[in-house]
């Protein structure tokens, strides 16, 4: 379980606007500031259903999420957000070709309806026009044309100061009439709904308080003279490292960085070993986060590329460290200045693919493929872009003059002290290239202050939220509609009288619907005089509508009960139980967000503090409590009968005096199977023989039992007796005898 510094309040504060706000966040700071932990952080302690995506495939496995593209399946090329062709251009997509290609399964379209927060990762490498095609995609799959991002909170984590997303000219000519930049906060759709903007400040890689400054200063574009000079004291061309110091070279193009790494390996002695990655399923061999083919020698120098498992982290993403031997299939590695040795384990990234448990009412992950290998690289060297999120103690920057914007800054801030630095190029002004419009945006963070003040404003404004969704029955509605909308297509017994029992419970939710409507639009009045008069006349409607509302919900349960009980008698109905099972579910979760609405107003009303009606609605969400959600929701629907369980249907439907025909009909079953179920609770004494059969057809039965000395067999009794008689009536009688004989043997004194 991953945790974070309890002293670092801006850490908090950026929890707390994930957990108990709705507002979309953009989340970002210095390197070596913790974006990553924080990424962790929610993926493990966050209540709201969530998903975590990035721009390309390696940021995606390393965020343990999955690419925007696969996500919500994005064409590839320009997006405009119009429904106006664009002349001459073909792979250009706008708003029209966009739905008319979109292709998603229902069960992609149900995760999107129920997603509450989208976690993007690595936002920096993504474009303006991508942002805006997510958008209208959530708008239009959660029907809700007029919210940014359908209602889904948006939470951005990156550091623009970094690498900048990627366009070409010719994209770049076609989208520059709509857009200001091609960087994400220049979205249409974030004119209408921007993020608030959070800087993690606490710096764990660094300590010195002038390397830090140098690189605050390259960062924002205000480098000066001395702060080159002080740079320029660590320019050493032709340097070469002492092998015991674990030098690392990041360079600007793969070409070098392999160039590198492959003649250093080759100046060791022997032979080199291969290792051999293992993929399993679907995994983008573009996105391996270690070498598929991993040749290595003893004395190799390699870095890890994942953090170690397990409580004692042993290394950590980017860590150097040496071979110090290679047998039997197994790898040895030392550290600098420590005499120990690490016998190295392979690890498993995975490839995932989110989907929404409606049960759990959760979204879970399923992971379509896999890549085990170990977790390391040769680095000797390595590229600018690949060494963005690692940490060096000791770098060689050989970059030349190619520096593309934030490399620079991405290069030096890998360091965690000047003392570790060496340059092979100077570093010119005009490397040093900040994209202008980063450091506009940037001036948008509030101070400490105002984020706060607006931090308890977007928390009152989220129990309140909390309060109006209770009473939103449009999910309810839709998929009880779904499910009515479906007899077209579906298989199942007595199909006209199930049509008309689900067409009267799709009339009494739209019942509902129309209330449900006309009273959120009193309560979004309510909700804004409720702290003039002390939340008194809030709390007294939402209790008086509570009370309508749980009323209504019990006449479904109870018709859902008594339908339930008219089919499952009947054969091939599983998959039709587990549908309606989803629908008590539905309503069973509408009566638990009502009951905590009465809650929350209640809270309101008696002056409860802030945090404790914000801890009560994150409990609402939590895990736990769905788990008790599901063990209220009565046990009426099971998907697979215990044994007995389909004797006993039978036994109940006979004692609520339906004759042993009817019963066969009902359950589509022959009258033999229903007297042979009947049969089996004459030994238990809960039916009697006289109950099944006339004293004629008992006595008749017993006699060709005691003539034929069957036995527990009816086929030589019925060969006896001929058609007049069938195997259930026979098998009746032998139950009936076979009791009587062991109640007899239970009076004999032993």
């Amino acid at each position: 379980m991953t945790s974070f510094d309890t002293s670092n309040i801006h850490f908090q504060r950026a929890l707390q606007f994930v957990n108990q706000t709705s507002k979309h966040i953009f989340l970002t700071g210095k390197a070596g500031t913790g974006k990553t932990t924080f990424l962790r952080y929610i993926r493990e302690n966050c209540f709201k259903k969530m998903a975590v995506v990035a721009p390309t495939g390696v940021a995606a496995i390393n965020a343990g999420g999955t690419t925007l593209h696969s996500f919500f399946q994005l064409p590839f090329g320009p997006y405009l957000p119009t429904h106006h062709a664009v002349a001459g251009e073909t792979q250009v997509t706008n708003e029209h070709t966009l739905f008319r290609n979109l292709k998603l399964s229902s069960t992609k379209r149900e995760l999107l309806q129920e997603l509450e927060l989208l976690v993007i990762d690595e936002v920096s490498m993504m474009r303006a026009d991508t942002l805006d095609a997510i958008d209208a995609i959530l708008r239009h799959i959660r029907r809700q044309l007029l919210t940014p991002f359908g209602g889904v909170q948006v939470l951005y984590i990156g550091d623009l100061f970094q690498l900048p997303p990627v366009i070409n000219n010719t994209e770049w000519e076609i989208l520059q009439s709509t857009y200001k930049s091609p960087f994400f906060f220049d979205a249409l759709a974030l004119q209408q709904s921007p993020p608030i903007y959070l800087e993690l400040k606490k710096i764990y890689r660094q300590n010195e308080a002038d390397f830090i400054q140098i690189l605050n200063n390259v960062r924002n574009n205000n480098t000066t003279a001395a702060d080159l000079e002080r740079l320029h004291q660590y320019y050493k061309p032709g340097f070469e490292p002492p092998k015991e110091e674990n030098f690392i070279v990041l360079t600007t193009h793969n070409a070098r960085a392999d160039q590198i790494n492959r003649q250093e390996l080759e100046k060791l002695p022997g032979k080199s070993s291969a290792f051999t990655g293992k993929l399993t399923g679907d995994f983008n061999e573009r996105a391996l986060p270690a070498e598929k083919i991993l040749k290595l020698k003893p004395g190799a120098q390699i870095m890890f590329t994942k953090n170690d498992k397990g409580e004692v982290r042993r290394y950590y993403n980017g860590k150097i460290g040496m071979i110090s031997r290679i047998g039997n299939d197994k790898i040895y590695v030392k550290f600098p200045g420590d005499d120990s040795e690490l016998l190295l384990e392979k690890e498993t990234w995975k490839n995932i693919r989110y989907n929404y448990n409606k049960e759990k009412d959760n979204i879970e992950e399923e992971e379509l493929g896999a890549f085990t290998q170990y977790p390391l690289r040769l680095a000797w060297a390595i590229t600018i872009h690949k060494s963005q999120g690692l940490t060096f103690t000791k770098a060689i920057i050989d970059a030349g003059a190619s520096f593309a914007p934030g490399q620079v800054y991405v290069a030096l801030s890998r360091l965690t002290s000047l003392n570790g630095l060496v340059l092979y190029s100077r570093i010119h002004p005009q490397s040093i290239n900040t994209d202008p419009r980063v450091l506009t945006f940037a001036q948008s963070e509030m101070n400490d202050a105002e984020i706060q003040e607006q931090l308890q404003q977007e928390q009152k404004h989220f129990v309140t939220l909390s309060l109006t969704h209770a009473f939103h029955f449009i999910k309810l509605t839709q998929n009880i509609n779904i499910h009515y909308e479906a007899y077209a297509h579906r298989q199942v017994p007595d199909k006209n009288s199930a049509i008309q029992w689900a067409q009267n419970l799709l009339t009494l939710a739209q019942s509902q619907l129309e209330v449900s409507n006309k009273f959120n639009k009193q309560l979004t009045v309510l909700i804004t005089e409720a702290e003039a008069n002390g939340f008194t006349k809030l709390h007294e409607r939402i209790t008086a509508a509570s009370a309508y509302f749980f009323e209504s919900l019990e006449k479904m349960l109870a018709s859902l009960k008594q339908h339930v009980n008219e089919v499952k008698v009947k054969k091939k109905v599983k998959k039709y139980l587990k549908e309606l099972r989803n629908i008590e579910l539905d309503i069973t979760r509408k009566k638990q967000q009502i009951a905590q609405a009465v809650q929350l107003s209640e809270g309101l009303m008696k002056g409860t503090q802030l945090a404790d009606l914000l801890q009560l609605a994150e409990m609402q969400k939590s895990p736990s409590t769905v788990e008790e959600t599901i063990a209220e929701a009565e046990t009426i629907i099971t998907a697979k009968p215990k044994k007995g369980d389909t004797q006993r249907m039978s036994l109940e439907l006979f004692r609520e005096g339906k004759p042993i025909a009817e019963i066969a009909k009902l359950r589509e079953l022959t009258t033999g199977t229903i007297e042979g179920h009947l049969a089996y609770f004459i030994p238990t004494g809960e039916i009697k023989i006289t109950d099944i059969l006339p004293e004629e057809k008992i006595e008749t039965i017993r006699k060709a039992i005691e003539e034929t000395g069957s036995g527990f067999a009816t086929s030589p009794v019925k060969e006896k007796l001929g058609d007049a008689f069938s195997h259930g009536e026979i098998r009746a009688v032998i139950a009936h005898l076979n009791a009587g004989e062991a109640v007899k043997d239970s009076a004999v004194p032993k």
